[in-house]
């Protein structure tokens, strides 16, 4: 939690400051002339923080300090009368990326505005702490009548009431915030700091499920939230290691049967666990540094497979990455990716970027729409993850030179059986078609659903149906063995004739 202590240039911002100076200069200018006036610009300001801060005993207390306080206090007044307390910590979601459009000189006056909203939907009794971070904390007043589902309705009139639009010179904002509570009876016995770490081990799993979360503390999420930190303590010991593992799915033509790539999915060989899925550990490292060192990792990996199938003789045109909007958001990415692929000596068609579509959605050229671009110009394919699943305009996905739609498994699932699937999937083939658009249907899982997409002119397949993800070393044998398969297929065909 960030300090609370009222900073010196925000107090020069206040229009009551530059009142009491306009008030005093005139006096100060007769009294003592002009150097009167210049000690009274000089000294003023310090003269009304020093007063400020003697007037606001708990101003240079931590913001925490005073949360975990006020929280003391409420539940004393709860045990003596009876009654319940609890604690909500809110989190604006897409903050970061309206301050990215706007600007961040913006945020404190955006954040001014949700604060001012969002204390008018308190009850009377309740206390409202704002953190430096963007982040707000709110102490209920203690009540007899106090339940749980009375505190899911709080948390939903403050989320309605902090999710509504804002004109700020006469452009629309609107922001979207998960919340995380806890009812001091979930906590039975414990102190204001106990009250206040349960609220946040809620929040940190709404922001799991944002955007507009709203979970209850519980047992079961402090076991998931010290399993995370747990993991995430090891990440970078499993790297140096060699723990993390890239393994590698392939992806074929529905024309020739080729493979027209490898994607590279991240696998860690946990020494006590076993093998951990990507689902097991991403949740604790996403939002930190340590998925830049994951990107790195994986990038270096799926390159270092490529050279070595080069020398092994086989034909794999290129290897798919997958980039978070963390990654995508460094200035310096595309120089990396550069650095990275003279290093290996690779030719950079033979790298594919997949990018998630929730990131090609968002709006303004911001600097990963820049860098999308710089790696497009680069020779970089550039794969859409996950259509269909977002938000993706067809001005978005116009706005980058992708090369390729990958089409989510929710479509591809009975599209042998259900003719429904099989309209939204020829939809986006002939959006794809209209665009100048590869195709690439992920999670096949069954030789109709293979068939199907083949009928319906989906370009490539990927999925369970073809391979399961492996290691690199074993993709030499599976290659070998599906030349072979491609050899036979072809004699029957001839033999067909």
């Amino acid at each position: 939690m960030a300090s609370g202590t009222l900073r010196l240039p925000d107090l020069l911002r206040r229009p009551e400051l530059g009142l009491v100076l306009l008030v005093l200069a005139l006096p100060a200018f007769w009294l003592g002339g002009e150097v009167a006036l210049v000690m009274l610009a000089v000294g003023g300001p310090g003269a009304v923080l020093l007063g400020r801060w003697f007037l606001t005993p708990t101003s240079g207390m931590a913001v925490a300090d005073q949360v975990i306080a006020s929280l003391d206090t409420a539940l004393r007044d709860g045990k003596r009368n009876g009654r319940q307390t609890g604690c909500l910590v809110l989190q604006f979601d897409n903050l970061p990326d309206v301050c990215d459009r706007l600007g961040r000189s913006r945020q404190s006056e955006i954040l001014a505005a949700c604060v001012t909203r969002i204390r008018g939907a308190l009850r009377q009794g309740d206390t409202l702490f704002a953190l430096e971070d963007g982040g707000l904390v709110v102490v209920l007043g203690a009540g007899p009548r106090l339940d749980l589902e009375g505190i899911v309705r709080i948390a939903g009139r403050l989320q309605l009431v902090g999710q509504q639009p804002m004109l700020l010179e006469r452009e629309s904002v609107q922001l979207t915030c998960c919340i995380g509570f806890c009812h001091s009876r979930q906590v039975d016995g414990s102190d204001g700091r106990g009250l206040l770490d349960a609220a946040q081990v809620a929040v940190e799993e709404a922001a799991l499920h944002r955007p507009g979360a709203i979970r209850a503390y519980s047992a079961d999420l402090a076991r998931v939230r010290a399993d995370r930190n747990t993991l995430r303590s090891a990440f970078s010991g499993a790297v140096e290691s060699d723990q993390i593992q890239a393994h590698f799915q392939p992806q074929l033509s529905t024309d020739s049967g080729a493979v027209s790539g490898m994607e590279a999915l991240v696998r860690w060989h946990h020494p006590e666990r076993g093998l951990l899925m990507p689902g097991a550990f991403l949740p604790a490292l996403e939002g930190t540094e340590l998925m830049d060192l994951l990107g790195e990792t994986m990038l270096a990996k799926s390159l270092a497979a490529l050279c070595a199938w080069d020398r092994a003789g086989v034909t794999v045109p290129s290897v798919s990455v997958n980039l978070s909007s963390r990654e995508l958001s460094d200035p310096q990415l595309p120089e990396r990716l550069g650095w990275q692929l003279d290093r290996f000596g690779l030719a950079p068609r033979r790298l594919t970027i997949e990018i998630l579509e929730s990131v090609v959605a968002r709006e303004g050229d911001d600097i990963i729409a820049r860098n999308i671009d710089r790696i497009a110009q680069m020779g970089c394919g550039l794969d859409l993850d996950d259509f269909g699943t977002g938000n993706a305009s067809i001005t978005s996905i116009r706005r980058f030179r992708l090369r390729r739609l990958k089409i989510d498994r929710s479509f591809v699932r009975t599209l042998d059986t259900d003719r429904e699937q099989q309209d939204l999937v020829t939809a986006i083939l002939s959006l794809a078609e209209r665009l100048g658009l590869e195709t690439l249907a992920e999670g096949v899982e069954t030789q109709g659903e293979h068939t199907m997409l083949a009928q319906l002119g989906c370009g490539h397949v990927q999925g369970y149906v073809v391979a399961r993800p492996m290691p690199a070393e074993d993709i030499l044998g599976w290659m070998a063995d599906h030349q072979g398969r491609l050899e036979a297929a072809l004699r029957i065909g001839e033999r067909t004739r």
